[in-house]
């Protein structure tokens, strides 16, 4: 009883945590501003660590401002830019912005339990990275049916990052329009090492997702002896560009993706030229292709265990075929994931809020 009690304690404090952390800025409002064209503006959390999330909406500003539509990020405080990789994208605070009705403000769903805080007259647009995490903060007794959108007035519409996303959300919320914005790779900065060099024994994978189940595949993997000769490198919480350094030095990467709005760091390790192995995190079933990758069932560690070894005696025996899987992937994410791509799903989803 006692314990039961203070786990719930425990919870109640973490959630009330949580929630302030997800407050939105204080955001001004006037019925216009007189000069100024009406503009996209992406309500983006301070958050100076790396982030896939905050390296697309800024890549949405740069896109939609080349394209001639009006954009901004909108940080909250002041002076605030992401600086672990290179932009000059516009940005603009909370503190120094007067935002009108003609303007239309996307956010992010990760305030989605203070939705309603924003000003009533906003014309809004969801931009969800992650459908899973929707219900993030929503207990289902006590908040109503739709939540957290539910009474917050002025949603046009929802964006989604992947088709498994916008299938979610599509049915979670029927009765407002979902578009989808691909995701980006930055096949400039990921891209194979040379054609002729076979990288040395390298495993990547980014050690913050499933910590769990990567624990349990690499002590399986370290059990049989698979292991051996082989490096380990975790891919985590360094710049961009080292990023890319990394993932081009290692010829697999074990991908511990799971319940993602995308699943970026297996597209970028295939880009990279790497052979990915490991779960898809289930929007990954869009780039995971068996004929250069190698899709494991979610939360099956030992065939992932299995898979892994397979792919890691395939290397050892014939590096350059495992090479030239890498390099269909490259190819496959580069033509699929590109920034025109992504300018023209820009254009033809704000078009129909932002026209003439």
């Amino acid at each position: 009883m006692v314990m039961g009690a203070a786990r719930r304690v425990a919870h109640a404090v973490q959630r009330a945590s949580d929630l302030k952390v997800r407050q939105p800025p204080a955001l001004r409002t006037a019925d216009s501003v007189p000069g100024r064209p009406p503009t996209v503006y992406y309500l983006t959390p301070d958050n100076p660590r790396p982030s896939g999330g905050l390296r697309q909406i800024y890549r949405h500003v740069d896109l939609l401002n080349e394209s001639g539509t009006a954009a901004a990020v909108l940080h909250h405080e002041r002076g605030f830019r992401c600086d672990w990789f290179a932009n000059s994208t516009r940005v603009e605070s909370a503190a120094d912005t007067v935002l009108t009705p003609a303007d239309l403000l996307v956010v992010a769903e990760w305030y989605g339990p203070a939705l309603g805080r924003l000003p009533a007259e906003l014309r809004k647009v969801i931009f969800n990275q992650n459908a899973y995490r929707t219900f993030d903060q929503q207990p289902f007794d006590s908040t109503p049916a739709g939540a957290p959108l539910a009474g917050v007035p002025n949603v046009l519409a929802l964006l989604a990052v992947s088709e498994d996303n916008e299938e979610f959300l599509r049915y979670a919320f029927p009765h407002l329009p979902v578009g989808r914005a691909r995701v980006v790779v930055d096949t400039d900065l990921f891209f194979p090492g040379d054609r002729d060099e076979i990288p040395a024994r390298r495993v990547a994978y980014l050690p913050r997702r499933r910590r769990a189940d990567a624990e349990q595949v690499l002590h399986l993997l370290r059990a049989r002896g698979a292991l051996t000769g082989w490096e380990l490198v975790p891919v985590d919480g360094v710049p961009e560009a080292h990023v890319a350094e990394l993932l081009r030095g290692a010829p697999i990467f074990l991908s511990f993706s799971e319940r993602e709005g995308f699943g970026l760091p297996p597209a970028e390790a295939m880009a990279s030229g790497a052979y990915v192995v490991g779960f898809t995190g289930l929007a990954g079933r869009e780039f995971f292709d068996e004929m250069f990758s190698v899709p494991v069932p979610e939360d099956d560690v030992l065939a992932f265990a299995k898979r892994a070894e397979q792919a890691l005696q395939t290397y050892d025996q014939d590096p350059a075929g495992v090479r030239a899987m890498g390099r269909l992937a490259y190819h496959h994410i580069r033509d699929r994931y590109s920034a025109d791509g992504l300018r023209d799903d820009l254009a033809a989803f704000y078009s129909r809020f932002l026209a003439g």
